[in-house]
Order: C-alpha cells, then structure tokens, then sequence
C-alpha cells in the first residue's frame, strides 16, 4: 500500500514538472566576428558582420524566422544554412550585418573605452521552452575586427541569461503582466588609436592659444594688436568646439572636450586680464613695473596652461 502511494505521488510530482517544462531545449550558440565599422557617435550607432550558429533539437524554434536581435535598428540576413547532425540535432548557420543602437561614453575622448553589446532571442519561444547555451571554442573575431580601434585584450565576454519583460505582450493566460525570454550575450571593448585623432581635433585651439601667448611678445605701446590678438583667439576656439561637438552626441556630463576648450578660455581670458592691467600701469606712468610684469604673466600662464593640460590629458589616457 506504501509502495502504491509512493508511486502515484511520484507520477503525479512528474506529470507536473513535465506540464511545467514540456519542450525544454538547450540551444548552443556560437559566434564569429568578421568586422566593426560606421561607428556614428552623433547617431549612436555601429555596423557589426557576424557569423552564428545555433544546434538544437526542436525543429519549432527556427532561428530563420523568430530570430530577434533586441538592440538592432535593421538586421540583415545575407543567407544560412541547415543541415541536421549525427545525434538529430539541427544545425543552423547564418551570415548576419547589423545597425546596432548603444550607449557612448564620452567623458574621454578621444580617449575613450567602449563597451559594444549584441544580444540575440527567439521572438516566439520563452525561457520555459529553450535555455541557450555558449559555444566557446576557437576564437569569436577576426584580429581585422575594427578600423582605428583595436580590441581591449580579454574584453570579449559571452553570457547567457533570461530577459525579463514586465508585460504579457497581450496574452490572456498570463495573470501577471511579465514575460520571460532566454537570451545570448556578447560584450566586446574597444579603444582608440587616440593620438593622431586628438592631435587633429585639437590643433586649432592650441594654435590659438600660442597666438594669444604671442600677445606678451609685443610691445606694450601697441595694446590694439594684443587686444585685437586675442579677441581672434577667443573665436578661434569656440568654432573650434563647435566643430568638435559637432562629432559627438549630446551629453549632460562635463567631457575632456569642454574642460580643455573651456580652459584655453579662461587662459585667453586671463591674458587680456594681464594686458589690461598693463595698460593700466602704463598710463600710470609705471613702465619698469609693467614690463616686469609682463614677462613674469607669460611665463606663469604658459606653465600654468601646459600642466594643467597635461594633468587633464593623462587623467583621460589612464
């Protein structure tokens, strides 16, 4: 009698777990990387080519169809490929180009790091009838991966997880608005080949900054040149900014971008502040003493602009 009990309670425990996991199937996924290009700051996009592949045993899942790249504005499919391996499973392949939308970090640049994200699901079937799986083997990008970036070493990560959804996406048997979905994960860091890049963006406002240093070079009896010298400089570097922000998307944050622009203006600033006073004194009738001031003001600003660019420069790289 025991044993009967025992029995049906098993049956029963079963049958449950069974109604509750009808279709479990583990869907192993590799990837390879052919290439990253179009990096659009502005725009906040990247073109990535990729080859995947996924083995599975229930035929249902079809990748061709309910593939879903939920970070993607467009997804092309060149072509794939089925065949069916020894132990029954089917074996897909496919060539993918994508558009991908992400995030920038541009505190740095452009010395910035990026983080690149891919993400795949099926579209039709939930965490309770697939579960993915990694294919680590071999290598999953080609060293030509990237133009003017290069790959941060041991950044490329792969995962797998489930994506939760707080909606039923309109289905009436959920009672509670929450949808669950297996996803794959792929997380590649990038870096810059930053010098040439910084040296090209940033060449006007420095130029514009010795032509405003060249100001404590003239003499102080022509005060119009120092002052017209220097207003030139000041919009010098601002179109230069302009030109620069123009690349770059919107941010809140205070970039490498506004602090160096912003301190080339207050260094100009300072040293129409120092012609000033000169002036001042000169029409004091003090001439020894404006001319000693003169040449400690360039020297002290010069040092003061150059280590604090440095500072601000290396605190990017790093």
């Amino acid at each position: 009698m025991k044993k009967l009990l025992f029995l049906l309670i098993f049956i029963n425990t079963y049958s449950l777990f069974a109604k509750q996991v009808p279709n479990l199937d583990t869907v192993s996924v590799g990837i390879y990387i052919n290439s990253i290009h179009d990096i659009d700051f502005s725009n906040k996009q990247y073109t990535v080519n990729l080859w995947l592949w996924l083995k599975y045993k229930n035929p249902d899942f079809d990748f061709s169809k309910y593939l879903e790249v939920p970070m993607a504005k467009t997804v092309d499919k060149s072509f794939y490929t089925v065949d069916t391996l020894e132990d029954g499973r089917i074996h897909m392949m496919m060539k993918l180009q994508c558009i991908m939308k992400d995030s920038w970090k541009i505190q740095n640049f452009p010395f910035d790091r990026q983080k690149l994200r891919f993400t795949i699901e099926n579209s039709q079937y939930g965490s309770e009838d697939l579960v993915f799986a990694e294919d680590t083997v071999g290598q999953h990008y080609s060293k030509w991966t990237t133009s003017g970036w290069k790959v941060i070493p041991d950044s490329f990560k792969i995962t797998t997880g489930i994506k939760k959804y707080e909606t039923a996406f309109g289905d009436p048997e959920l009672k509670i608005p929450r949808s669950e979905f297996s996803n794959f994960k792929v997380q590649i860091g990038i870096e810059r080949d930053s010098w040439w890049l910084f040296l090209k963006l940033f060449i006007g406002m420095y130029i514009s900054f010795c032509l405003s240093f060249l100001c404590f070079f003239i003499h102080k009896d022509s005060l119009d040149s120092r002052f017209n010298l220097n207003v030139g400089s000041l919009f010098a570097v601002i179109g230069n900014k302009y030109v620069v922000d123009s690349s770059l998307p919107e941010s809140s944050s205070f970039t490498l971008v506004d602090t160096l622009h912003g301190l080339t203006l207050c260094f100009i600033f300072a040293a129409v502040a120092c012609s000033v006073y000169c002036l001042k004194l000169i029409k004091a009738e003090k001439h020894e003493q404006a001319h000693h001031f003169d040449i400690k003001a360039r020297w002290i600003l010069l040092t003061l602009y150059v280590a604090l660019n440095f500072m601000f420069v290396y605190d990017a790289c790093s």
